[in-house]
Formats: structure tokens, C-alpha cells, sequence
């Protein structure tokens, strides 16, 4: 939700931005060319914004590693390489994701088992016999006696 100044301050910017639209046309040719002269020169001089830059959240371990490293010699081209604990950083969610997932399986199988050992345990220790529970007419009768 935005407050009232908020509302009042985006509708004098509309009503700004419409008056200057309205009245662009009216420019003379000779301002209209040194205002896009300046556009270009302040596009041209504007600093390059840096890239961002995404650290994984467990990077802090290999990055205390990094620290210990050699430097690299003046003008040697550096080829990127991961360490094997940066890697083990990087994998260990998957791993950690299919480990869970397979755990999440069996207990899931354990469950039903044991319901459908349930269900066979009472269905023979009761006294009607199996064919009972087949008979469409036994069921309706059990149905209403509820």
C-alpha cells in the first residue's frame, strides 16, 4: 500500500512529465540539437555499472582458503579453477536434496505397509469370512445397519 505524500508526489511527476511531452514540440530545432549533443556526451562519459556478482551462502570456508594462495605473476593469463572443497560446496545440496528425497520414499513405503498390514490383520481376525466382504448386498446391509 502506498501512503498519500507517495500518491501526491507520483502525480505531480505525471503532470510534470506530460507538460514538458506537451510543450517538447514547441522547442526550437536548434535546442532540440544540442540537447541530444549533450545526451550523447553524457551517455558516452557515464561509468560502466560493475556487474553483479553472486557469492554461493557457503563460500566463506574456501574463501579464508584463498587467502593463503600464491599470488599470480604480472601478466600471466589466469585459468579459473574451482577447488575441491569449493566443488564439494556446490554439490553437497544436490546430494544432500537426493538423500532426502530417497528417505522421504522408504518412510513413505514403510507407512503403507503397515496400514495395509493393519487392514489384513483385522480383515483376518474377524469372524465373517472373506466372500462376506465381496457381496454387494452384504456391504449395502452394512451400510444401513450404521
Amino acid at each position: 500500500m502506498s501512503s498519500a505524500p507517495d500518491t501526491k508526489e507520483l502525480e505531480f511527476a505525471r503532470q510534470l512529465r506530460r507538460a514538458l511531452d506537451e510543450n517538447t514540440a514547441a522547442l526550437p530545432s536548434a535546442t532540440v540539437d544540442r540537447l541530444a549533443a549533450a545526451r550523447r556526451t553524457a551517455l558516452a562519459r557515464k561509468k560502466a555499472e560493475p556487474a553483479p556478482v553472486f557469492v554461493p551462502a557457503f563460500a566463506g570456508a574456501a574463501a579464508g582458503m584463498a587467502a593463503h594462495a600464491p599470488a599470480p605473476e604480472l601478466g600471466a593469463a589466469r585459468k579459473p579453477r574451482r577447488s575441491p572443497l569449493r566443488r564439494f560446496a556446490l554439490a553437497w545440496p544436490l546430494a544432500a536434496l537426493v538423500v532426502s528425497l530417497v528417505a522421504i520414499a522408504y518412510w513413505e513405503d514403510q507407512q503403507r505397509t503397515a496400514e495395509l498390514a493393519d487392514i489384513d490383520a483385522a480383515m483376518l481376525s474377524d469372524d465373517l469370512p472373506l466372500n462376506a466382504y465381496l457381496d454387494h448386498g452384504f456391504n449395502a446391509y452394512l451400510s444401513r445397519a450404521r
